[in-house]
């Protein structure tokens, strides 16, 4: 007897930028999901990205799109500040629902989002993407089978140059703008990934004409000296690598190290093995995978990411920014 294929997950996504744009590209490609609507804080924005992406239908009013009983999950791609409201709405209307990195502005926002989802039953998900994508499946799978020996080292980075324009998001402080937030989290999350939360975190932070983070460098340590290096920047354009080090091997991953890309296992004797992987898309696809499947499984949360982890991760972030004394407004 086969086993019969699961229905299509369907899915409604708030928010109209560029970040929703690739994932409801990239929805099209897995056959685990479809996407039925999109949602704005106009009407008209919400009709024009839904003839752009595909969507069935459109609302510029959230709560009536949430009532719909077609809607199984959301994608909530709203600016940072916005993520919590809409994610603790998607919850109450029992929806499953897959929030964009950073998960909220701050580990308090992070926890009340999860305890919500929790009270409710439904399910709930950061999308870090670059945890689901088939190079990090990988590397994870290398470092349980102890590939690497005692890993000691990891090293990441995502440093991309922004013109300066005071308009924009990721210039301002009341939408949570900043180079830490919207690029920290990535080698942030890589190092929770490798080493869980750390002991202690140093970091050196520079600011903005607009008082938002310009750039910052971050140390975290571990049980027994271990250590990770993370760096992000607005104001320059870096390498975007990250490498693993390790007693027996060390994986260096290709720029851009958070995207779909390869890497090379170099052990201590010399000796190289390559790992590569084309990837359709803009590889958001695997995120919205893993929610189809975990709901499907009647799961509250996935082990790839767990929501625990998610929070410690906002912890770690709160605490950067409580060394540099950078806060948001309403906070």
């Amino acid at each position: 007897m086969t086993t019969p294929t699961p229905e299509p997950l369907r899915w409604a996504v708030i928010g109209t930028g560029g970040i929703a744009k690739a994932f409801c590209e990239d929805l099209r490609l897995t056959g685990t999901g479809t996407l039925v609507a999109v949602g704005s804080r106009t009407s008209a924005r919400a009709e024009a990205f839904a003839a752009e992406t595909g969507a069935s239908r459109s609302y510029g009013d959230q709560a009536e799109m949430l009532a719909a009983d077609d809607i199984e999950a959301v994608y909530v791609a709203t600016p940072h500040t916005g993520h919590k409201d809409a994610a603790l709405a998607a919850i109450e209307a029992g929806k499953a629902v897959l929030v964009e990195k950073p998960f909220t502005i701050n580990r308090a926002e992070a926890e009340e989002v999860v305890k919500a989802a929790r009270a409710r039953g439904v399910f709930l998900m950061e999308a870090m993407w670059t945890r689901f994508l088939p190079h990090m499946v990988r590397v994870r799978e290398l470092l349980a089978q102890g590939r690497l020996g005692d890993v000691r080292l990891v090293n990441a980075e995502h440093g991309v140059w922004f013109p300066f324009d005071p308009a924009h998001r990721l210039f301002d402080p009341a939408l949570g703008g900043g180079a830490l937030l919207d690029l920290g989290i990535y080698p942030v999350s890589l190092l929770s990934m490798v080493f869980g939360t750390p002991d202690s975190v140093v970091s050196s932070t520079q600011f903005g004409a607009t008082g938002v983070d310009g750039h910052t460098s971050v140390v975290t340590g571990y049980a027994g000296g271990r250590q990770g290096v993370a760096v992000t920047t607005m104001e320059a354009f870096l390498p975007n690598r990250a490498s693993i080090a390790g007693t027996e091997a060390r994986i260096d991953i290709d720029p851009w190290w958070y995207r779909p890309t390869s890497f090379t296992l170099t052990g201590r004797t010399g000796a190289v093995e390559r790992y590569e992987w084309p990837v359709p898309g803009n590889g958001l696809r695997f995120q919205a995978e893993e929610v189809a499947r975990r709901v499907r499984e009647g799961a509250l949360e996935s082990p790839v990411l767990t929501l625990d982890e998610t929070c410690e991760i906002m912890g770690t972030m709160d605490e950067i920014r409580a060394q540099a004394g950078l806060r948001y407004p309403g906070e």
